[in-house]
């Protein structure tokens, strides 16, 4: 029979119980945070349409709303980044396209990923991109130039929430970043 734990062991074991918990939320943090901001809308993050999970496609309707289309690159990347039309007025409900346009400015090619989010942050619950080249990297040759399409509409559900129905205007906002060549035979044998 085993005797009781001392006092100095059961602080032990719920010390290194309690290590091991926040270790394991701390993993969790940053999947969780990110569900919370797709479903949410929190900090104008965008959701993403999937055909199969829609019941229909959206009803159009007559409202319209300005979207503001803003292009920024991070000091370490020699990108010009820019959208082709800075605004747009779309009808709430309906398929719209943007053209950004990117170039690489340096004699080397170079892979970026774009981050991106929408303000005001009411809004980013209801912008709903269905093609965007912020899903995946983006490699650019030197002097190339490519023009990158973003789908998206504005869910008519932002005409029933009290606190984004009177948004006038919408700012859809991209950061071009550095990043890491996807893996081509770096995997060890």
């Amino acid at each position: 029979m085993m005797g009781r734990l001392s006092p100095n062991a059961k602080t032990a074991s719920l010390a290194s119980l309690m290590a091991l918990a926040m270790t394991g939320l701390g993993f969790a943090a940053v999947p969780l945070y990110d569900l919370f901001c797709r479903v949410t809308g929190f900090g104008g993050t965008t959701q993403r349409y999937d055909p199969v999970a829609a019941a229909a496609e959206p009803q159009i309707l007559s409202d319209t709303i300005s979207v503001r289309f803003d292009a920024n690159v991070s000091p370490n990347l020699p990108w010009k980044f820019y959208p082709e039309h800075p605004r747009d007025t779309v009808s709430v409900g309906a398929r719209d396209m943007a053209i950004f346009i990117a170039e690489n400015n340096s004699s080397q090619p170079v892979v970026g990923t774009a981050s991106f989010n929408v303000t005001p942050t009411q809004a980013g619950q209801y912008f709903t991109k269905i093609q965007c080249f912020c899903f995946t990297q983006q490699r650019l040759e030197p002097g190339q130039q490519m023009r990158m399409p973003v789908l998206f509409f504005v869910d008519p559900k932002i005409k029933d929430d009290p606190d984004a129905r009177d948004v006038q205007e919408i700012t859809l906002s991209y950061t071009f970043h550095p990043s890491d060549p996807v893996d081509e035979g770096k995997k060890a044998s």
